[in-house]
């Protein structure tokens, strides 16, 4: 980090300043040239509060020479991060597919999805058991009998499940689920961060809907500060001012994250698009871009799903998709 003094500058509070810095564990090295005094900062400045230096009166800006994400940098973590739900491995050329409704409806809904996904390929089942939903009158979920009967579908399938928890006071209930899923709206709630870095778990951390690529690498470090390494991260398409679709998937995301982050990087083509006939061709941008992996919404009867009908595949499209994605996937990997 460096910070660019402001001109005529005394050397008493330079002095101050340097104690200062000194005092929270940091080096510096000053430059005083002709026309700009700089300090280097040397040392972990990812605590640094920045706004704070530059709110300071001496201090004409202050920039970094590195992320402020340490845990989640390729720089410091070269190699691919594979997480492994059992034996299903995603990343590091791991691909899967995660699929299912996004609401669990009932017992004979849901295993019957999870029988026709995993026929067709996909190696987890998604189900939605607490629904954040922007109006309070929407359906809300079936919380705690939702992820009984996602357990049952594991039982009658084989199938780990991944489904999105609401607040940390839930987590006794996520026991037995095989990867918990952070929702678009809860990846800056920091305190549910915090507690996911301490649970022995895969976190499925999505991008918020208003968020920065740095934002998200910011949250996942939450996670990974807190100890929890299994952190897989996913686009599932921002806010702009085009309204045709739901959100606009930001497919550029795949390939910045890679060259930023060595975590797994999936795409969420159903709430990208929000319309069941863009799900195809966006996953196959997904896999042409590099990603490690896709979760899609799977309804056997869109038409009468309690929530995102319109964005869900019948099983006979998503075996059509899975079909293609075979076909792709070996010759974009074949490219790397």
């Amino acid at each position: 980090m460096i910070l660019l003094l402001k001109r005529n500058t005394e050397q008493q509070q330079i002095e101050h300043l340097m104690e200062w810095l000194k005092g929270l564990g940091l080096e510096t090295h000053l430059v005083k040239g002709k026309f700009q005094t700089i300090l280097g900062l040397i040392g972990d400045t990812t605590a640094v509060d920045i706004d704070l230096l530059n709110g300071l009166d001496i201090v004409e800006d202050v920039k970094r020479i590195q992320e402020p994400y340490k845990n989640a940098n390729r720089k410091f973590h070269p190699d691919d991060t594979v997480v492994e739900i059992g034996d299903i491995k995603i990343g590091g050329g791991n691909f899967q597919v995660i699929a299912g409704p996004c609401s669990v409806e009932s017992e004979e809904q849901l295993t019957g999805i999870a029988k026709s996904v995993k026929a067709s390929g996909a190696g987890m089942l998604r189900g939605g058991a607490f629904k954040p939903r922007t109006s309070p009158y929407a359906f809300q979920g079936l919380r705690g009998e939702g992820l009984e009967l996602l357990e049952k579908a594991k039982a009658a399938t084989g199938l780990p499940i991944v489904t999105e928890i609401m607040d940390a006071s839930h987590l006794p209930m996520f026991e037995n689920v095989d990867v918990i899923q952070v929702g678009a709206r809860n990846m800056q709630n920091f305190e549910l961060l915090k507690r996911l870095g301490k649970v022995d778990k895969p976190i499925l951390l999505k991008r918020g809907l208003s968020s920065t690529i740095q934002e998200l690498l910011m949250s996942a470090e939450y996670i990974l500060a807190g100890g929890n390494s299994n952190v897989i991260l996913c686009e599932r398409g921002i806010r702009t001012f085009e309204t045709y679709t739901r959100n606009t998937l930001d497919i550029s995301a795949v390939p910045v994250l890679k060259e930023l982050t060595h975590l797994p990087v999936i795409i969420d083509p159903s709430h990208a698009s929000g319309m069941a006939r863009l799900v195809k061709p966006l996953s196959l941008a997904a896999v042409a871009a590099g990603a490690d992996g896709l979760i899609i919404e799977v309804h056997n009867d869109p038409a009468h799903a309690l929530c995102d009908g319109p964005q869900s595949l019948t099983p006979e499209a998503f075996d059509e998709l899975m079909t293609q994605i075979r076909t792709l996937l070996p010759l974009i990997q074949a490219q790397k």
